[in-house]
């Protein structure tokens, strides 16, 4: 029976390192430079590591078994209380430690800025003078990726493309919630957020296909909110671009408005062109006509507000809530259809209550505020 339990363990055990040779270890195999670079902090990071947790796993291991109750050899001190030579050795090493990662930490967080542009193409590689950066502008819907490429005037959904050994100036934002833009292949996640603008440069250095996707939840459509990312030569990037351009449709406002609807697992499409100042239009929350730019308005407060003529700007700047569960949210039927809006209504809810208001205030917007004495 021990005999037959032991092989049953070391099968398990097999089984188990052929499982993990189908991961894919991308993060630890990158195809960018600044992948590498990250790939590299976490190499040495750990590796400084585990010069002080090693030792100290051996040397628990090694007094558990000197100085176990059957050993009668091993000498016996119990007056023992202090030993300077120890007290170095045990405070030094940690302290070498803790500086060399503070120096590694600190120059790879200036060094690995996503906001600052590329000076190298790869370790061995200067970047050029003369090299002109790709610009791409990433938007993150729900639940999906807009791609837009001013300089070459397409756009794509769910599909990104470059070509190798050109850097990369990505320009990220979000239309509702707060997403996360993620080739682990290329660079490390970059958060999408509303109303706000991150950066990235990066840049591709092998040619092949790689997978992108949000490494933050947004909702129900979260996992399938994924993209293809092709590293291509420059005569590949540019038929990519041209067939774009032949096969893809016009992005113009009510294809954008349609688009910008949630919707879930959609499929790669192409754009020939899109309108002018898109990308500014949705960072600024007024893609949607009729709305006031968040950038107009900060230059009107700047000012000092435009008095009381400025109460019709409230609806200009208001925005429409989107769904982003199953539960019953605003405009469900909108969005989703009747069926599933009457679907999620009849779906069980959190218990509420309705002492949730602050006093004088009605949180739920369903009947006038009321004061707190009833009056």
């Amino acid at each position: 029976m021990h005999k037959a339990s032991k092989i049953i363990s070391r099968f398990s055990a097999l089984s188990l390192l052929f499982l993990l040779g189908g991961c894919n270890m991308i993060v630890m195999a990158p195809s960018g430079d600044i992948a590498v670079q990250q790939r590299d902090l976490i190499v040495i990071s750990t590796v400084l590591m585990l010069l002080i947790i090693v030792p100290v796993i051996l040397m628990t291991l090694y007094f558990a078994w000197k100085y176990r109750a059957s050993n009668t050899d091993a000498k016996y001190n119990p007056e023992w209380h202090h030993s300077t030579r120890l007290e170095v050795m045990i405070w030094s090493a940690p302290l070498v430690i803790i500086i060399a990662l503070g120096a590694v930490t600190w120059i790879s967080t200036h060094k690995l800025d996503p906001f600052r542009p590329l000076d190298r193409v790869d370790a061995k590689t200067p970047l050029a003078e003369n090299v002109k950066p790709l610009e791409v502008d990433v938007v993150a819907m729900d639940w999906k990726w807009l791609f837009i490429y001013p300089d070459q005037g397409i756009a794509t959904v769910n599909e990104l493309a470059a070509p190798v050994n050109v850097p990369i100036n990505f320009k990220i934002t979000a239309t509702s919630v707060m997403n996360s833009f993620y080739v682990p292949a290329l660079a490390g996640q970059i958060y999408a957020m509303p109303g706000m603008q991150t950066k990235l440069a990066a840049v591709i250095n092998k040619a092949g296909e790689y997978e992108g996707f949000s490494a933050n939840y947004s909702g129900p459509g979260f996992s399938g909110m994924r993209f293809k990312f092709h590293g291509l030569d420059q005569a590949g990037f540019d038929q990519w671009v041209q067939k774009a351009k032949t096969d893809g449709t016009a992005l113009n406002t009510d294809t954008y408005l349609k688009l910008e609807k949630p919707s879930q697992r959609e499929p790669a499409r192409l754009f020939a062109s899109f309108q002018d100042g898109l990308f500014g239009k949705i960072l600024n929350m007024c893609a949607t006509p009729g709305k006031m730019c968040t950038d107009a308005m900060m230059m009107i407060d700047m000012k000092g507000g435009a008095g009381k003529e400025s109460q019709e700007n409230r609806e200009k700047l208001q925005q429409n809530a989107a769904p982003i569960d199953e539960y019953g949210t605003p405009n469900q039927a909108d969005y989703f259809g009747q069926e599933a809006s009457t679907k999620s209504d009849a779906a069980p809810k959190a218990a509420t209550s309705d002492d949730n208001s602050m006093p004088g205030m009605d949180m739920s917007g369903s009947k006038p505020a009321q004061s707190s004495n009833g009056n």
